[in-house]
């Protein structure tokens, strides 16, 4: 009996079948690209108004792709931590309602705690722990002791931006379109990283494990528009894509030295890496290279199980052998950071 895992963090509605032997039977996925495009960046209302209309099709779908019924699922896991909160409403809505009327377990589980697990979905009994967890995206960038799949310690994260809305605010300040990490990465190959020696933020820094993106961010908008200009400079390609990949190089350098840095404390040679940023090759090439350099094992899922999907939503079966179920009065927990001491309430036989 399989379980069905709902995804709805941010601008992604997403929904897999996965069972017990954490293999994906489906997984589908509607991006919201082109709702948020005009904006350059998600709009909260616009999310979750499209999670609605789109959640039911999806689950359905994903339902329908694993050639099973309703009946057959063994539990419901959604994703209620961190995110949007209105986006993460209508996913643990739409949980609730299928969990209560076919009176089956109800799992909340940690977003981040997930992207982390993508390695265990696609590399299996590799992952082991204890272990080092990258997460790399949009709203996020932390690096992470993992004493288990759910049990995630904070090593640090950003003071600021996060990696992926870096990307996005430069592709915007040299005039791509959204989503804007991919488009700068597709820039960044025709151009020369050593262009501009842009600065790494706390990289050398060895008494910490935070990341900063800020200062890069604003260190590239200088080039466009320097101080007291009133107006952008008009910017050959050569030199937008210039600007892109050393842009691209710097904040890779930032994420890379980082993850040298939590090897070297935790001598730990297990690395699990996630989130939609770690579908960029560079930053793929330099961490593989790491692993090289530090004899560490680098697990870095396929890029469809880095970006928002409900595939690693497989997690909810390390809650459910824990016997980790919570009941219909579960709530979003859209500010928490990492899983500290609120746990999901136990339930007895009645859902077994």
């Amino acid at each position: 009996m399989p379980l069905l895992a709902i995804e709805t963090t941010c601008d992604e509605t997403a929904a897999a079948i996965i069972s017990p032997e954490r293999h994906v039977l489906s997984s589908v996925v509607a991006s919201q690209d082109e709702l948020h495009a005009r904006w350059r960046g998600v709009v909260p209302e616009i999310a979750s108004r499209a999670h609605v209309e789109r959640i039911i099709p999806v689950i359905d779908q994903a339902i329908q792709k694993a050639g099973i019924r309703k009946t057959e699922l063994r539990a419901v896991a959604v994703a209620i931590r961190p995110g949007l909160i209105g986006s993460l409403l209508v996913g643990l809505s739409a949980g609730k309602a299928i969990a209560g009327t076919l009176r089956i377990p109800l799992i909340g589980y940690d977003h981040l705690a997930a992207h982390l697990y993508a390695s265990r979905i696609a590399f299996g009994e590799e992952l082991t722990y204890p272990a080092i967890g990258l997460v790399a995206s949009g709203g996020h960038t932390s690096l992470f002791h993992l004493k288990n799949p759910i049990d995630l310690e904070a090593l640090g994260g950003t003071i600021d931006d996060a990696i992926g809305e870096a990307f996005d605010k430069v592709a915007s300040l040299l005039g791509l379109g959204y989503p804007g990490g991919p488009q700068l990465e597709k820039l960044a190959l025709k151009g020369n990283s050593r262009s501009h020696r842009f600065p790494r933020p706390l990289a050398k820094d060895s008494s910490r494990l935070d990341f900063s993106f800020s200062g890069l961010k604003t260190a590239v908008r200088y080039q466009i528009q320097p101080p007291g200009m009133t107006s952008p400079r008009c910017l050959s390609d050569q030199e937008r894509a210039d600007l892109a990949a050393s842009f691209q190089q710097a904040a890779v350098d930032s994420v890379v030295a980082k993850v040298s840095l939590a090897i070297q404390k935790t001598s730990c040679r297990i690395v699990a890496v996630g989130g939609g940023v770690t579908a960029n090759k560079l930053l793929r090439t330099a961490l593989e290279k790491l692993g090289q350099q530090h004899c560490a094992k680098i697990l870095i899922p396929p890029i469809h199980l880095c970006t928002d999907n409900a595939a690693m939503g497989g997690i909810g079966w390390e809650h459910i052998e824990r016997n980790e179920i919570a009941d219909l009065e579960l709530d979003v927990l859209p500010n928490v950071y990492r899983k500290k001491k609120q746990q999901p309430k136990r339930h007895g036989a009645s859902h077994q």
